[in-house]
């Protein structure tokens, strides 16, 4: 279990975006903190595959390529 103190004026904050959401402030809080996750998480993998490209370890592929291979040519 988790537990977090929020200053004052963010609790209000809290309290406003979880009833115009139809939510506790629990799930309200949930909600957000895992899309956060979720963001931040493809923010690394997309930072480490950039790197990976810069430093020649990955290589792109063309799109029209990428179109032939799944079939999607006109």
């Amino acid at each position: 279990m988790l537990a977090v103190q929020l200053p004052p004026e963010f609790q209000a904050c809290l309290v406003d975006l979880a009833q115009a959401a139809g939510q506790t402030e629990s799930d309200y809080v949930l909600d957000v903190l895992l899309e956060h996750l979720h963001d931040a998480q493809a923010l690394r993998i997309a930072e480490q595959r950039l790197q990976d490209l810069c430093d020649g370890r990955s290589e792109t592929v063309p799109l029209e390529q990428v179109m032939r291979d799944y079939g999607l040519e006109n």
